[in-house]
């Protein structure tokens, strides 16, 4: 079986393809981190969404999602975002947890396991 990794860095790859599953790494907020909760889950969606397109897939074959936030009371707002995102009949499943991020303006990290 081979393995096919994507966006290749020092420290980690974005995107690892394997018998026909697509993991991503967590994947945080770049332009909203001075914004709230709400603003900075739909930026790491349309993150989410571009980089499973680049190897063939979709949020529609989304079978897994970790969803960490800095602070559980952004809950609702991460939520709002999420809800609005997600196709109906095609929720994966999920975890949200609150834990320290990398960075203090992190305010949510979202990680993926989809199939191809």
């Amino acid at each position: 079986m081979s393995i096919q990794r994507y966006h290749v860095g020092p420290r980690l790859c974005e995107i690892v393809v394997h018998n026909n599953t697509v993991y991503l790494a967590g994947q945080v907020a770049e332009e909203t981190l001075n914004q709230g909760a709400k603003q900075q889950t739909e930026e790491v969606l349309e993150m989410i969404d571009r980089l499973l397109g680049e190897v063939g897939s979709d949020k529609t074959r989304i079978l897994t999602a970790q969803i960490w936030l800095a602070d559980m009371a952004d809950y609702d707002a991460m939520n709002e975002a999420w809800s609005a995102w997600v196709p109906q009949g095609h929720t994966p499943a999920r975890a949200t947890v609150e834990s320290k991020l990398a960075m203090p303006e992190y305010k949510v990290e979202i990680k993926i396991v989809a199939a191809l």
